[in-house]
C-alpha cells in the first residue's frame, strides 16, 4: 500500500464526488412535486418512477459499495465459498416476482409507505407493526455503517487522512465531509437524490468491471494464471480451493437461500419498490434485474485477481481497492474509487430514508402523535434520516470494522424474521396476529443468542452467522434456522389461538387490492384522515 497520497486518483475521485453532490441537490427540482410536504413525495419520489429509473434505483440500492468490496474480499480470503452471493441473487428474482407486485398494488391502493403500514392494515395489529418497524430500523443501521466503511476503505488506499498515528480528526475528516454532503442532499431532495445519482453510480460500476475483467487478466498473463494462483493459495491454506469444502456446503446453501429470502425484507428494498409508478414496472424489473447478477459474478472474479496480483493486506476489505491502485493507471484508479464511493452514497441515502419512514409512520404517528399532519410527518422523517446517519457514522468511527460487518450479518438474521408477517400476509389472512408476533420473537431471540455464541479468531462473540443446525448436526446459516423456528411457532400458535377463538384484528384490505394497478378505475391512494390533502 502506498504511503503517500495518490494525487491523480484523488483528483478524479473528488471531481466525480462533486458532480454527484451537485446532482444530489439538483434532484430536488427533478419531477418537482406540487406539494413537497408528504412522505409520498420526499420518501417515495412521488411514486412516479418508471422502469429504467426503478431499475437503476433498485440496482443502486441492492448492489452497494459493501457488495463491491466485500464479495471479492470474501473470495480473496476464503475461496469459492464467497460466491454464495451470486446464486442468492439469482434465487431472489423469481421469488420477488411472486409477491412484490402484490405489495405494490395494496400499498398504492391504501397509501402504505412502509412494510409496517401494510402489516398493521392487514392484521389490525399495531404491536406486530411495531415489531416489524423496530426490526427494520435495527437491521438497517449496521448496513448504513458498512457503506461508510466502503468509503473509508477507498480513502485509506488513496492515502487520504494520514497514518494510524495521525490525529483522529484529521484522519477521519474526509469521511466526515462525505457524510455531511450525503446528509445535506438527502435532507433536501429525499429519494429523488439517490434515484438520480444511481445512473452515475451504476454506469461507473459497469465500466470499471468491464475494464477490469479484460485489462487485469491481460496484465497477469491470462485467466489460466489467475485461477492457477488462486488454486495454489487455497490448496496451501487447505481452504477448499476453487470448490467449497464438503463441510461447508450446508453453510453455503443455507446462507444463499436465507439471504435470498431476506433481501427484499430490508426497508430500503421496499422503499425503492414502492417508488414505482405501476405494478407492471415492478414485474418488468424482476425480469431485468438479473443483469446485476451477471455483473456480480464478474465482480467476484476480482478476488482471484487480487491473489494472482500478489495483493497483501491485513484487512481483506482493502484487497480490491488495493488491486485497483496497483493495476490501473492512476486516473482510472480514481474512476474505480469513485465507483465504490458513489456506490456507498446511493444505498446509504435510501437506507436512511427507509429507516426514517419506518420511525415516522409506525412509531411517531402510531404511538406518539396520531394526528400528525403530512408536513409534520415529512419534517420528522427528514430529521430522523439525519440521526440514523449520525448513528452509523459514530458506529464506524468508534468500533472495529469487523464488528460492523458481523453486526450487518446479525441484521440479516433479524430482518428475515419479518418474512412470515409480510410475505405470508400478502397471500393469506390465516395467520393469527399474536402467533406472528410470538413467532417473530422466537426467531429474534434464537437468532441473536445463537449469533452471540459464535466466536472467530478476532472476536469472542458475534464472530459469524453460521452454527450447527439443531436436529441435523450440519453447520448452517443461523438466520434460516431461526426462520424455520419462527414459522413452526407461528403455525402451531395460530391453530391454538383459532381453537380458543382469540380475537383477531380487522383487515382493512380486500382481495382485489392485491392485483390492482395504477390505471385501474377507482384505484387511487386512499389516505387516512391525518394525511388527507397530500399530493400524490
Amino acid at each position: 500500500m502506498n504511503d503517500g497520497v495518490n494525487g491523480v486518483a484523488l483528483t478524479v475521485f473528488i471531481l466525480f464526488f462533486l458532480a454527484v453532490t451537485v446532482m444530489g441537490f439538483l434532484a430536488a427540482r427533478w419531477r418537482k412535486a406540487e406539494n413537497e410536504h408528504s412522505l409520498d413525495e420526499w420518501g417515495l419520489g412521488g411514486r412516479s418512477f418508471g422502469t429504467w429509473v426503478t431499475w437503476f434505483l433498485l440496482g443502486g440500492d441492492l448492489y452497494t459499495a459493501y457488495t463491491f468490496v466485500a464479495v471479492p474480499a470474501a473470495i480473496y480470503a476464503a475461496g469459492a465459498a464467497g460466491f454464495f452471493a451470486v446464486p442468492y441473487t439469482i434465487l431472489v428474482y423469481p421469488l420477488i416476482f411472486t409477491f412484490l407486485p402484490r405489495l405494490w398494488s395494496v400499498s398504492h391502493k391504501h397509501g402504505y409507505v412502509t412494510t409496517s403500514d401494510f402489516v398493521r392494515g392487514r392484521f389490525g395489529s399495531k404491536g406486530l407493526s411495531l415489531a416489524v418497524a423496530v426490526t427494520g430500523i435495527l437491521a438497517t443501521m449496521p448496513y448504513i455503517a458498512l457503506q461508510l466503511v466502503g468509503i473509508q476503505a477507498v480513502l485509506d488506499v488513496m492515502g487520504v487522512g494520514g497514518g494510524e498515528n495521525t490525529n483522529w480528526f484529521v484522519k477521519d475528516l474526509p469521511l466526515l465531509i462525505a457524510f455531511g454532503v450525503l446528509a445535506a442532499y438527502t435532507y433536501s431532495s429525499g429519494l429523488r437524490a439517490p434515484a438520480l445519482i444511481a445512473f452515475v453510480k451504476d454506469t461507473l460500476i459497469y465500466i470499471v468491471i468491464a475494464v477490469a475483467i479484460i485489462y487485469i487478466p491481460i496484465k497477469l498473463g491470462g485467466f489460466d494464471d489467475v485461477f492457477g494462483a488462486a488454486s495454489d493459495k487455497y490448496t496451501a491454506a487447505k481452504a477448499g480451493g476453487l470448490v467449497p469444502l464438503e463441510a461447508g456446503q450446508w453453510t453455503y446453501a443455507t446462507l444463499a437461500l436465507g439471504s435470498a429470502l431476506a433481501l427484499f425484507m430490508y426497508p430500503h428494498s421496499i422503499t425503492a419498490t414502492l417508488s414505482s409508478r405501476s405494478r407492471e414496472v415492478i414485474r418488468r424489473n424482476t425480469t431485468i434485474l438479473p443483469l446485476y447478477s451477471l455483473m456480480l459474478g464478474l465482480l467476484a472474479l476480482l478476488g482471484f485477481m487480487a491473489i494472482a496480483a500478489g495483493v497483501k493486506v491485513t484487512n481483506p476489505q482493502l484487497a480490491i481497492p488495493q488491486l485497483f491502485e496497483d493495476m490501473f493507471p492512476d486516473w482510472f484508479a480514481g474512476v474505480a474509487f469513485a465507483a465504490i464511493g458513489i456506490g456507498a452514497l446511493v444505498p446509504a441515502a435510501i437506507m436512511s430514508i427507509a429507516a426514517a419512514n419506518l420511525f415516522t409512520r409506525n412509531i411517531y404517528k402510531d404511538f406518539i402523535k396520531p394526528d400528525a399532519t403530512p408536513a409534520q410527518e415529512t419534517k420528522v422523517s427528514k430529521l430522523v434520516s439525519l440521526l440514523v446517519k449520525v448513528g452509523a457514522l459514530v458506529f464506524v468511527l468508534t468500533m472495529d470494522k469487523t464488528v460492523a460487518i458481523n453486526f450487518q450479518l446479525l441484521g440479516g438474521i433479524w430482518i428475515l424474521q419479518t418474512f412470515p408477517a409480510l410475505v405470508g400476509g400478502l397471500f393469506t389472512r390465516w395467520f393469527h396476529r399474536w402467533a406472528l408476533l410470538a413467532g417473530w420473537a422466537v426467531g429474534m431471540i434464537y437468532g441473536t443468542v445463537a449469533a452471540y455464541g459464535v466466536a472467530s479468531p478476532t472476536q469472542k462473540h458475534f464472530g459469524g452467522s453460521a452454527k450447527e443446525i439443531p436436529g441435523i448436526g450440519e453447520i448452517g446459516y443461523i438466520g434460516l434456522t431461526a426462520f424455520v423456528l419462527n414459522v413452526v411457532f407461528t403455525v402451531v400458535l395460530t391453530f391454538v389461538l383459532k381453537a380458543l377463538k382469540a380475537p383477531d384484528g380487522v383487515d382493512e384490505t380486500s382481495p382485489e387490492d392485491y392485483t390492482a394497478d395504477a390505471g385501474d378505475p377507482g384505484v387511487e391512494v386512499e389516505l387516512p384522515p391525518a394525511t388527507a390533502g397530500a399530493t400524490h
